[in-house]
């Protein structure tokens, strides 16, 4: 086997229940005659999920949705797998990435798959002959469910979408422990430097935030949380952690992550009041989140390593890694998250797809949740590959549970 294929049978060990419901599609052949397109992080994990898609009978297309996230070798792979076709190349310029968009619309996708709502906007803005035969999509992350639930507020999304990372085995594990190990790990093994100790500020306390806090404090550092939710704020104060305003934390950071979805969390106020030698990583899916390109056009000197763009402001070094991008997959040797933690994410993105090719036609437009059955089906099929076992109401307690007139 060459490199991309050794990376994709590693992944497939560590992938029981995608390993299951492949062997399933197998069987069923729930998408015989459909085409999926796909804008995804082209990696190992990504591939065992085309390549259930492509067991299950489909034509799949895909590109990748963040222009480092893609790993060649792997990408190469994908071009044997037979009714498979990956237009993604790793660093691609903003107008090689679009083109590897329309690339993969030309197939006319029944089915998308996006990580970053970037298809769908696509084919809502530019491709719009696509909104006839598009059936319906899954979205994996919580940025491109703030852009659709955007969308449809205002009317303009054309046809059903499932949120699939606003569900309970997403937010509990990829985003908790997928985030948090990934770009703390990308972090380590890109600058070499110790957590223990240094003041670590995250700029947002949702689930990725909880759980890169979590990470952090195992570590050792001292984590800074910064937030613009009053609850949030309070948990992550409840959480044993110090809660300020980056405006504050700016001047007391070593290292800084941004897991907000949001634009601008970091800028010029801040890089003026940072310590010399402060590490800035974003671990929110655009860069969007820290003004690189005020730091391009407004330092004293550059100097770029792998990974690593290192700004002089006012005297001081500022390290930014991966450009800003998702730092989990954006660095050289990022692998992003771990592989037990896809496995579930992308069963559900599996069965998901599934659902929609039953379902799509009668949802109607909107953004749907994961079905409560699938999810539960993700989470049964794990502990059953883990070997684990769990209660079960007995019918006296579906009883209690169901009534209204047991009282005291």
């Amino acid at each position: 086997m060459d490199p991309g294929e050794l990376k994709i049978e590693w992944a497939r060990q560590y992938m029981p229940v995608l390993s299951i419901i492949k062997e399933e599609f197998v069987k069923s052949q729930p998408f015989r005659g459909m085409r999926i397109g796909m804008a995804l992080h082209v990696e190992a994990k990504t591939a065992n999920l085309v390549s259930a898609l492509a067991a299950g009978g489909a034509d799949v297309f895909i590109t990748g949705c963040n222009p480092l996230s893609t790993q060649d070798d792997v990408a190469a792979a994908l071009n044997r797998v037979r009714n498979v076709h990956c237009y993604a190349r790793r660093g691609a310029n903003n107008t090689e990435y679009y083109e590897a968009i329309d690339k993969v619309l030309d197939a006319k996708p029944q089915i998308t798959i996006d990580d970053g709502m970037d298809l769908i906007y696509q084919i809502h803005t530019k491709r719009q002959e696509l909104l006839d035969t598009t059936i319906g999509g899954c979205e994996e992350t919580t940025t491109g469910i703030h852009r659709l639930r955007a969308m449809a507020k205002e009317g303009a999304l054309k046809f059903p979408v499932i949120a699939v990372n606003d569900t309970p085995m997403k937010h509990y594990f990829d985003n908790v422990h997928g985030t948090g190990e990934s770009a703390l790990t990308a972090i380590m093994v890109t600058t070499n430097v110790l957590i223990a100790g240094k003041h670590a500020v995250v700029a947002g306390y949702g689930y990725c935030g909880r759980g890169l806090a979590r990470k952090l404090h195992g570590l050792g550092a001292r984590v800074i949380v910064t937030e613009i939710d009053p609850r949030r704020a309070l948990e992550a104060y409840m959480d044993g952690f110090t809660v300020m305003p980056m405006d504050k934390a700016a001047a007391i950071g070593e290292i800084f992550i941004t897991t907000s979805g949001n634009t601008h969390i970091i800028v010029e106020r801040h890089f003026n009041v940072m310590k010399d030698g402060a590490i800035l990583a974003n671990a929110g899916h655009f860069n969007v989140e820290i003004d690189v390109d005020w730091l391009e056009h407004h330092n004293g000197g550059v100097v770029r390593r792998d990974g690593i763009d290192s700004y002089r402001v006012g005297g001081k070094n500022i390290h930014v890694l991966a450009e800003g991008r998702l730092v989990n997959l954006a660095t050289p040797k990022g692998m992003g998250h771990p592989v037990e933690v896809m496995d579930l994410s992308f069963a559900l993105q599996a069965l998901c797809a599934k659902h929609v090719v039953t379902n799509g036609k009668a949802m109607g437009a909107g953004v749907f949740d994961v079905p409560q059955e699938i999810d539960e089906q993700v989470a049964r099929l794990k502990l059953d590959a883990l070997g684990f076992q769990i209660d079960s109401l007995t019918p006296d307690q579906r009883t209690y549970m169901s009534s209204w007139d047991i009282g005291t």
